[in-house]
């Protein structure tokens, strides 16, 4: 990794789902003798402002961002996110899944941080924190792909424009391309030696990715049915509601709507949601009951998805979002 970091230094740190200011303290590089961790290489002991001493912790260097602009507005974007998503969620839910990240208790990196609030920090404490954790997933969103959601959150936010739908691709259309892609990938390695760095990207995934025809189609599965649950309960920010609510009433619930042929919102949404849904999984993670080998699966899976979109990212997103008709704005006043 390119960026470096140093003691004293202002940062963006990533807690569960979400980002928060912080300050670095110490720093060490971990070989496979001396980690404190899983991970090897440059970790950083960092105290999160306004957080109580007891939530200083070591991190690797992958869950540090600098602090500049972009890394704010991504901070504030997720954050935005969360928020909507808590909002429409059940109590229960909100305790769970979204209340730790906006409480700032991190289920996702401290296993739910529950016993330790007080900051006494007690090995009864400990031991509970031990007990709760839960497996948790850590994404490599690419920069550009954080720039995109950025974009997204202030056109629609700050602008009041709205993602253009039906989209094409699609969701359903992009996990497809993204299956074929993979398996493709597999058959690719044997087939005469291909030179250069296109001969990196077509080796990379077989070895990484586990049995790809066997485990892809239910990944692929999996990640359409959340998409279709999540999307009008987490994924959607106010202003788009309206919007939805036209989509469900043309595809879904209309009296013109003939039975059996309803559509699924991911064969109407596209590139834009399914990437907002990607960067929610680990918090989805972090209130499941996976287990640790199934999460480590699909992580290694969405990470590869999140590369495939990057790399074709001119041809899968909107480049310029649409106005939104002034019934909609109406509507979302109302």
């Amino acid at each position: 990794m390119s960026l470096s970091f140093a003691v004293g230094e202002r940062i963006l740190c990533y807690h569960g789902p979400l980002v928060y200011e912080a300050k670095i303290l110490k720093s060490e590089t971990w070989d496979e003798t001396n980690t404190k961790l899983p991970t090897v290489g440059p970790h950083f002991f960092v105290h999160y402002k306004g957080w109580k001493q007891t939530w200083d912790e070591w991190v690797p260097i992958t869950r540090l961002l600098k602090f500049n602009d972009t890394n704010v507005q991504l901070q504030k974007a997720l954050m935005a996110q969360a928020s909507a998503a808590a909002s429409t969620s059940g109590s229960s839910t909100k305790g769970k899944a979204h209340g730790g990240g906006l409480m700032k208790d991190g289920s996702s990196s401290r296993g739910g941080g529950l016993g330790r609030k007080d900051g006494r920090g007690t090995k009864r404490g400990r031991e509970e924190d031990d007990s709760s954790k839960k497996p948790e997933m850590k994404l490599n969103v690419p920069e550009v792909l954080k720039v995109l959601l950025v974009d997204d959150w202030e056109a629609i936010t700050k602008n009041s424009q709205l993602v253009s739908v039906p989209r094409r691709p699609t969701v359903v259309e992009i996990l497809k391309e993204f299956k074929d892609y993979v398996i493709g990938l597999g058959k690719n390695t044997t087939s005469a030696p291909l030179s250069g760095i296109f001969s990196i990207l077509l080796t990379r995934a077989p070895s990484s990715l586990r049995e790809p025809e066997l485990v892809l189609p239910t990944i692929i599965s999996g990640l359409q049915v959340y998409f279709d649950r999540s999307l009008g309960a987490n994924l959607l920010y106010r202003f788009e509601r309206p919007q939805y609510a036209e989509i469900r009433k043309q595809y879904v619930t209309g009296p013109k709507v003939q039975v059996g042929q309803e559509k699924d919102m991911s064969a109407i949404y596209g590139a834009e949601h399914l990437l907002r849904m990607l960067v929610s999984l680990p918090q989805m993670v972090a209130s499941s009951t996976m287990d640790a080998e199934s999460v480590g699966l699909v992580r290694d899976y969405v990470n590869e998805l999140l590369m495939f979109m990057m790399n074709d990212r001119s041809r899968l997103f909107l480049i310029e979002y649409e106005s939104s008709s002034l019934q909609y704005q109406n509507i979302s006043r109302s």
